[in-house]
């Protein structure tokens, strides 16, 4: 039987970052081979406003609208036509990139979510958009993705340059297991990818709660035994796998990131919500403060 295709949904909205965005599915070879649907919603005049062409004093006016939203359609068409020259550039196949323009519906983050329900493995967003200022870290439209969609891991592109070095954050909560076999799904079969993996631990050792400091050390690292057994049966070279635990910390987000710098690992997954996260929050404190913290890495948030 024939593997069925991945797809990605690679969302943009006109802007420089959004095609640096496009750049990064473009390079980064975890996508080679996917159906790619560059996807962006288009913000069109409401059609009553042409109601007012039968008020003559506002012929002029309405044609001026008219003729600015037929520019910025023709604008939009050509940085989507660019956006799928690139991919095709960077060697995906014709037939493996779609473009996709859609007038918008409900809103821009609710129409990303109803395409991403189409049968999609992942979505993949900038961090910011065309009206974010330097010191904002998400975009309004990216924000709203992050706690509304839940059904399929969401890809945050940084800024910094791709390399084929992968951090995954475990403490073997489901989310975090499922984010180690989105990893070994994605890039197992690559071959020459690098994943360490971390376990970080608040606080340190407490003689009060354990026979030993050993018999702690032990428990935490067997949170590490089963990531390492998805990662080598989804194709990964024991060689390329690492694994790192760190105690003592006062801040697990911050542990994360900071290890990602020091490594030199450009892209940190992380799952969604940990094992001390309340299920009524739409995301886990560690994995929200690591996509704020990391201002300009790529984050993968898998479900």
């Amino acid at each position: 039987m024939v593997p069925r295709q991945k797809r990605l949904l690679l969302t943009v909205d006109g802007s420089e970052n959004a095609m640096q965005t496009v750049n990064y599915a473009g390079e980064e070879e975890a996508f080679k081979g996917m159906k790619i649907v560059v996807f962006h919603v288009y913000k069109s005049i409401p059609t009553a406003y042409y109601d007012l062409e039968k008020e003559p004093k506002s012929v002029k006016v309405v044609a001026h609208v008219r003729s600015w939203e037929a520019e910025q359609k023709k604008k939009i068409r050509k940085y989507m036509d660019d956006a799928k020259q690139l991919l095709l550039d960077a060697g995906h196949a014709e037939t493996a990139v779609d473009v996709k323009i859609q007038n918008r519906k409900k809103g821009i983050a609710r129409d990303i979510i109803t395409e991403a329900q189409k049968g999609y493995d992942a979505v993949l967003v900038h961090r910011r958009g065309t009206s974010a200022l330097r010191n904002i870290i998400i975009g309004s439209v990216t924000l709203k993705l992050l706690e509304k969609q839940t059904f399929v891991p969401l890809l945050i592109a940084g800024f910094k340059p791709i390399n084929k070095k992968v951090l995954v954050a475990v403490d073997g909560s489901p989310c975090a297991t499922r984010a180690v076999h989105f990893v070994a799904d994605m890039l197992g079969p690559l071959k020459d990818y690098k994943v360490r993996l971390l376990h970080a631990v608040r606080g340190g050792f407490h003689p009060e709660l354990a026979a030993s400091e050993a018999d702690v050390m032990e428990e935490m690292d067997s949170v590490l035994i089963e990531p390492v057994k998805i990662l080598k049966e989804g194709g990964f070279d024991p060689d390329n796998i690492s694994t790192k635990t760190v105690t003592g910390i006062s801040s697990r987000a911050g542990a994360i990131v900071d290890a990602a710098h020091n490594g030199g690992w450009a892209t940190i997954v992380v799952g969604r919500r940990g094992l001390s996260e309340i299920s009524e929050f739409f995301m886990g404190r560690v994995s929200n403060k690591v996509v704020h913290t990391a201002r300009k890495d790529t984050v993968w948030i898998v479900t």
